[in-house]
């Protein structure tokens, strides 16, 4: 093998492909870095036996061949050299790849070509183009309420068709829930009835592989498969086969008719619970509101820090006086939002608490209050 890069041709897509394999951990063969050159392409894959990513950049090709090294070794190599090109070329004696830029040159050792596996193909049959930003948009609204170390549906982000081209996408973690939804008739028609689910655990690598233009997005039985316009990168990852909860049964309460609704400031909201997350400690980390009908009083008490209290202008028409959050929890659900004001539907001192807001259309993230005891300020409540 032997082929001729611009850096600035393949980093992005090295650093992609190296984002996926296992540092330490794992097998050999997945530690390492596929790289062929075949018709003027220089072809870079990896592996971490779960993710697959494949992608393609012109190259000058002399020798075709397929090579794979130590994947970090080799992106960290690349990525610290200035820009220009590259040479790479397969010293067949010393079994090595050898990296020539200008006067500087390097030795990194080839993997067997038998650890080789065929990388998946983009199924090209019924694709959906999609806009990659708004899919990010949507990964960023909602993976915050996906459960962390979760065995089963709840560490995953669920994404069904409900109807008439319109898609739900959420993230359930017993304490939080986020759900977006949208329009788009082909994705709906694209997707099984029961919806799709993918662990949390690939959400970041998504994140990192999206770019600003459209992508290419299919489905198999099995997997999920994410291309970019031009063919060029693809990234492919397991579907789930866990069962997902049915999340109407909370969602309808926020529409019951004992649930009311308080307006507030969202960055007054943000700036007074960030003072009061001060106060918490690992036992009391909770912020109590005490309502009335223009002014909401949040406070909180640490055994050992002290206590703090804030007066914020509300609207609010309701019969609950008080009522608790975890302030961490609170901070973070309107952090999410962009909206100048938040509403938020009280169901009850301990039922769901919904927020949507008006600059956030088809937005709803769900948090629930924490009990309020004698003894100790509060104590979380699973949804």
């Amino acid at each position: 093998m032997k082929c001729i890069i611009k850096k600035e041709t393949v980093i992005e897509g090295l650093q992609k492909a190296g984002s996926i394999i296992p540092s330490k951990t794992g097998a050999a063969y997945l530690r390492t870095l596929w790289l062929k050159a075949e018709q003027n392409n220089l072809y870079v894959m990896s592996t971490n036996a779960d993710i697959e990513f494949t992608g393609c950049y012109s190259a000058q090709t002399s020798e075709e061949g397929l090579i794979g090294v130590q994947g970090r070794a080799f992106v960290d190599l690349v990525r610290q050299l200035p820009s220009g090109e590259l040479t790479f070329t397969l010293d067949a004696a010393s079994e090595s790849l050898l990296i020539e830029q200008g006067r500087r040159r390097y030795k990194l050792p080839v993997s067997n070509a038998e650890w080789f596996q065929k990388f998946s193909e983009f199924p090209v049959e019924n694709a959906v183009v999609w806009s990659a930003d708004f899919f990010q948009e949507i990964l960023e609204k909602v993976d915050f309420c996906i459960s962390e170390d979760a065995e089963d549906g709840l560490g995953c982000l669920h994404m069904k068709p409900v109807g008439n081209g319109r898609i739900d996408v959420c993230g359930l973690n017993g304490h939080q829930f986020a759900l977006i939804s949208f329009i788009n008739d082909d994705l709906a028609a694209l997707l099984p009835e029961e919806g799709i689910l993918v662990q949390k655990k690939y959400i970041q690598d998504i994140k990192k592989w999206l770019g600003s233009d459209e992508i290419e997005v299919n489905l198999t039985e099995k997997r999920l498969y994410l291309r970019t316009l031009n063919g060029k990168e693809m990234l492919c990852l397991p579907r789930s086969s866990y069962t997902y909860p049915d999340y109407t049964a909370f969602t309808a309460r926020l529409s019951e008719p004992g649930a009311k609704i308080m307006t507030l400031n969202r960055k007054d909201g943000i700036d007074a619970l960030s003072r009061i997350f001060i106060f918490n400690t690992e036992i009391d980390r909770s912020t109590c509101i005490n309502i009335q009908q223009n002014e909401a009083l949040f406070s909180a008490q640490g055994q050992d820090v002290g206590s703090a209290a804030e007066s914020l202008e509300i609207a609010y028409d309701g019969d609950i006086s008080q009522i608790a959050f975890p302030t961490r929890h609170l901070l973070d659900v309107l952090g999410h939002f962009a909206s100048t004001e938040v509403e938020m539907t009280l169901t009850g001192v301990e039922g769901p608490c919904g927020v949507r807001g008006a600059n956030d259309p088809e937005y709803l993230v769900i948090i629930m209050p924490m009990k309020i005891t004698e003894d100790t300020y509060y104590t979380e409540e699973n949804a």
